[in-house]
């Protein structure tokens, strides 16, 4: 299988200390074939630095939680 990689910018998702944050627009290379993302040790350090500095979100939304059973 020949992977196909393109750069492009994708919404990230963390669970950090029992909340949930979005970080949008964050740059990745993306397989065309599988989906699969990959973030530089930059990218995944400045995500880090935003929710471990408590940077003020910029906007905040509300997620109803269902529980499977």
């Amino acid at each position: 299988m020949n992977e196909t990689m393109i750069e492009t910018r994708v919404s990230y998702t963390l669970k950090y200390q029992g909340k949930f944050y979005i970080i949008e627009n964050v740059p990745a290379r993306v397989c065309q074939e599988t989906g699969e993302e990959y973030f530089s040790p930059e990218t995944v350090e400045h995500i880090q630095k935003c929710i471990k500095d408590h940077k003020t979100p910029d906007r905040t939304i509300e997620t109803p939680v269902y529980n499977y059973a």
